[in-house]
């Protein structure tokens, strides 16, 4: 698997409508943005919150006030994927 951008839709807590589109770290937004056309969804406004998230987390999401148009979820999230990443292990004990 490349390096991808997942979008996903919540509504209630819980995954409504998902896509993944190829991206790179640096440009979110043009993979967002096609994301976005294919899920027929207007693009939200992408502030200094969503960029420091990105930088710091390759991560960020929308709240409905973040589009010009009314959404019917209650948010929008990003995530940036990479395969090459090494794997995380959770330290709880409980997990082992």
């Amino acid at each position: 698997m490349a390096e991808a951008l997942w979008v996903r839709t919540i509504r209630h807590h819980r995954i409504d409508r998902q896509i993944v589109v190829p991206s790179t770290r640096f440009d979110p937004q043009s993979a967002l943005e096609e994301a976005l056309h294919k899920m027929d969804i207007s693009r939200p406004l992408w502030l200094d919150k969503n960029q420091r998230e990105w930088d710091d987390f390759g991560q960020t999401r929308f709240l409905p006030d973040a589009f010009l148009e009314s959404v019917d979820f209650d948010r929008l999230e990003i995530e940036y994927i990479d395969p090459d990443a090494p794997k995380r292990t959770s330290r709880d004990p409980r997990n082992a």
